[in-house]
């Protein structure tokens, strides 16, 4: 911001701009309008402004840890072991978070997972801290 002669100005108002601002009483209704309308007296929103939000999901078959100098020796062909057992449920996460578990199936040519177990809401929440 500069002044008329082309010098710096302070954008900080000056002590007294502060003093007379402070001491307006402003109705925070005309500021704000409904967002400070208690809650009881809004109208109730349902979830419909979220569904287009978009989540990653993604299914775990199961995992591994192995050695980077092993990992670079890899080819065609190769066969990793995983610490799941084949009748094991496969595992839906939402976001990073366990939502799910199920079976695979398949879905035409593609895989799909048919959900066996849904993590209870309780469950869920109570895991959102770690």
């Amino acid at each position: 911001m500069e002044s008329v002669n082309g010098n710096q100005t302070n954008p900080r108002p000056a002590p007294e701009e502060i003093k007379d601002l402070l001491e307006d009483e402003l109705d925070a209704a005309d500021l704000f309008g409904p967002l400070t309308a208690p809650v009881e007296d809004r109208p109730p929103r349902g979830l419909e402004f979220l569904y287009d939000v978009p989540l990653q999901v993604s299914v775990e078959v199961g995992r591994c840890r192995i050695l980077l100098r092993d990992l670079l020796k890899m080819g065609a062909g190769q066969v990793i072991e995983l610490d799941k057992m084949v009748d094991d449920p496969l595992e839906l996460y939402v976001n990073s978070r366990l939502i799910a578990r199920g079976k695979p199936v398949k879905v035409g040519e593609k895989f799909g997972i048919k959900l066996t177990e849904v993590i209870s809401a309780s469950d869920r929440i109570e895991k959102l801290g770690r």
